[in-house]
């Protein structure tokens, strides 16, 4: 054999060397390589997961005082008609009339005046009057007229009750 046909077959065999070096050991190492670097990222991830959630909570109970302070203090009459209907489907009452509440100054302090008119039954109309009062603490009822009524054409008795609730902000 000539010197040129040993020398091809030499490179041939290298590379032929390097193409099974690379099948067996190396693609094998790129790829544990390429894993590793990824589990890395993913533990970085995990570790700096308790600093992202305790910031998340601190905006989620920002973001939370906002929401009550702004939707209590600049939408009462809003969120009072929400209650009045809320309370009005689940125990049989009408709400009739909602009138836009009367607004006065007294020593500093701004006094506004709600009146709803409803149609309904004692109990449930007691208990519209005390979830108002109590529960959700929209302010005072100062007044509350009842009155029985009969409709003329069912001849149904029933109770309108006109009242005033007293808010100060």
């Amino acid at each position: 054999m000539s010197n040129k046909i040993k020398n091809i077959i030499y490179i041939i065999g290298f590379i032929l060397s390097l193409i099974i070096c690379y099948q067996l050991a190396f693609s094998r190492t790129l790829k544990l390589k390429n894993e590793y670097t990824q589990l890395n990222q993913e533990a970085s991830i995990f570790e700096s997961m308790p600093k992202h959630m305790a910031t998340l909570k601190k905006k989620e109970h920002y973001y939370d005082s906002l929401l009550i302070k702004y939707q209590h203090n600049s939408s009462i009459q809003n969120t009072l008609l929400k209650t009045l209907n809320t309370y009005a489907k689940a125990h049989d009452l009408q709400v009739i009339d909602f009138i836009k509440p009367h607004t006065f100054k007294q020593d500093n302090l701004t006094i506004k005046t709600y009146q709803f008119e409803l149609e309904g039954s004692y109990n449930n109309i007691q208990g519209l009057i005390y979830e108002l009062e109590q529960n959700q603490k929209f302010g005072e009822i100062i007044s509350v007229h009842l009155k029985k009524q009969k409709k003329p054409r069912t001849r149904k008795v029933y109770l309108n009750a006109k009242i005033l609730l007293k808010s100060l902000s």
